[in-house]
């Protein structure tokens, strides 16, 4: 692995040029470095931190994927992480041409991680800087805690998904925009209507009184505002002063619990222990805004590759190589899904809509379809909106707001079935749906959505650690529970119980009651599985798991 010598090294400046000229936001400094695919599979596996902690599971999967590599060779073409510097990696066999394209990709990501408010606790923090450190204090707890450090890391491994990245939403207000003080967040959001359940005719009359105040006196109109506010509630000014006092309550995630709480990570011999869950903790932490933005991210950076690369006249010549890369990263598959072309396609949807004026309420009344296709009230405003949405959007909200039926239908999209045909003793793959209901539930179903788990405060009795899995229609893995529980028990240095839902479906032939974790077998053949949803609860004590219905 070495940095790109200086001809790379100036056509990616050149790059950063064109991509500013047309408002994409990142930092002067970029470190680009040449691997080889090779280089690349060891890496994978530590999710491209060279820095991160050693862990047995990842040397079996550099093992795991050069036996794919021997098989099925593939070139990645290109990497990104989203350090200070941003650091990208970059096939050795690359022609000029190819990397022009792959620049402007990984560019485009860079200002997609400095710039999109779920990333913000990342953009002054030096993951591999911390990475590294890391690595060292693994390093030398391993050198004298031998395999228990494994463990240890095993089993904070089996709950790192469970870490609180919503609990505390304070990272995802943008303070730089934010003209509004405390004590009006306060007057507005909590007092009259939370202490004073104002009516919202006398709510709306209070915000248009603010506004009159702040338009007529500027700089005076906050103070003049709440003169009257004295008047008419002399208790806020208390209220208030109280508020500021009280600390923002937030729950703690279970690992926050475990390195608080556990009785067993507080005792002296254990107290290392405590750093190796704040390692593994900090680095789940530091990936879930990547995990929860993968079709924007890679969307955006797809739609930049091709509006820049086509714009750049040092290309000219190769469009048709262009054209075959770019056909085969961005290509909609007919069955399962491409985050690439989805959310590239979505961006053009979206800027073309905005651009002709069709999020509008002028828009949304006309009813009949001719006038629907022709309206255009050129606006000349999409791209600055598809701006504003790579700033405030996740996955979730992206595809739930601005996935809709004209794009399915333009796009030619459809859900997929499955069924068993038994005279041919294979499965076949129908259109099930061409709703955008179904295909919405479909896209939002395949993304990250990690369990939600509760500890519930008002059970853990007798050092007994009670947690409560909030049921989503979403079973947990059966064949994980087990092993997870096993962890959880040595960490906490007590018995656990875990509340949980399971599907208990009648069985045909019998009658009888099976239970089931996942689909069922009887929508593999298309039919609706008969039986219920019920409660169960989980014990783990001395390593031994029971099992009751609630």
């Amino acid at each position: 692995m070495e940095l790109v010598d200086q001809h790379i090294k100036e056509i990616m400046e050149g790059c950063k040029e064109r991509a500013r000229a047309v408002g994409l936001r990142f930092p002067d400094e970029t470190l680009e470095y040449i691997v080889t695919n090779r280089d690349l599979l060891e890496l994978s596996p530590k999710l491209m931190i060279p820095t991160l902690y050693d862990y047995w599971v990842h040397d079996v999967d550099v093992l795991k994927e050069k036996g794919k590599y021997e098989l099925y060779p593939v070139n990645p073409y290109e990497t990104v992480i989203n350090t200070r510097p941003a650091i990208s990696f970059y096939n050795d066999n690359n022609p000029d041409w190819l990397n022009v394209m792959i620049f402007y990709h990984v560019l485009a990501h860079i200002d997609f991680f400095q710039n999109n408010l779920f990333f913000r606790h990342t953009w002054d923090y030096d993951f591999t800087g911390q990475a590294l450190s890391d690595k060292r204090l693994i390093a030398r707890l391993r050198s004298e805690h031998g395999r228990w450090l494994d463990y240890v890391i095993e089993f904070v491994r089996g709950i790192d998904n469970l870490v609180g990245y919503y609990h505390d939403l304070s990272h995802l207000n943008h303070t730089s925009e934010a003209t509004w003080s405390k004590r009006v967040n306060f007057y507005f959001d909590v007092f009259i209507q939370t202490i004073n359940k104002l009516k919202i005719h006398e709510y709306v009359k209070e915000i248009d009184r603010y506004n009159d105040c702040m338009k007529k006196y500027e700089e005076l109109g906050e103070e003049l505002f709440f003169s009257e506010v004295d008047l008419k509630y002399p208790e806020f000014k208390e209220v208030f002063r109280k508020s500021l006092e009280k600390k923002p309550e937030r729950k703690a995630d279970l690992i926050e619990l475990l390195i608080e709480c556990s009785q067993f990570l507080n005792k002296d011999e254990n107290e290392w222990m405590k750093s190796v869950l704040q390692v593994v903790r900090n680095t789940s932490l530091f990936f879930q805004p990547q995990i929860r933005t993968k079709i924007m991210n890679e969307g955006w950076a797809s739609y930049w590759h091709e509006t820049l690369f086509m714009q750049d006249d040092r290309i000219e010549g190769h469009e048709v190589e262009f054209a075959r890369v770019h056909a085969g990263v961005t290509s909609m598959p007919r069955v399962g899904m491409n985050p690439y072309a989805l959310g590239m396609h979505l961006f053009y949807y979206i800027e073309e809509l905005v651009e002709k004026g069709r999020y509008s309420l002028e828009f949304r009344r006309i009813s009949d379809a001719r006038r629907r296709e022709k309206f255009d009230a050129g606006t000349g405003q999409g791209r600055d909106f598809i701006f504003k949405i790579r700033e405030n959007y996740c996955d979730f909200m992206f595809i739930n707001t601005f996935l809709e039926q004209d794009f399915i239908t333009r796009k030619k999209l459809f859900v997929a079935g499955r069924r068993l045909n038994k005279d041919k003793k294979v499965y076949e793959y129908y259109i099930k749906s061409r709703k955008i209901e179904d295909y919405r539930k479909t896209v939002l179903d395949s993304l990250y959505h990690p369990p939600n788990i509760e500890i519930d405060l008002d059970k853990n009795k007798n050092n007994t650690l009670y947690l409560n899995h909030h049921f989503e229609e979403r079973p947990l893995v059966k064949e994980f529970i087990t092993n997870t529980m096993i962890g959880i028990e040595y960490l906490w240095g007590g018995p656990v119980q875990l509340e949980t839902s399971e599907f208990v479906s009648a069985s045909p032939s019998t009658g009888q009651s099976y239970y089931s974790v996942g689909l069922p077998s009887a929508q593999e053949a298309g039919k609706e599985p008969t039986g219920e949803w019920q409660r169960v609860l989980y014990t783990m004590e001395n390593r031994k798991l029971s099992r009751k219905t609630i």
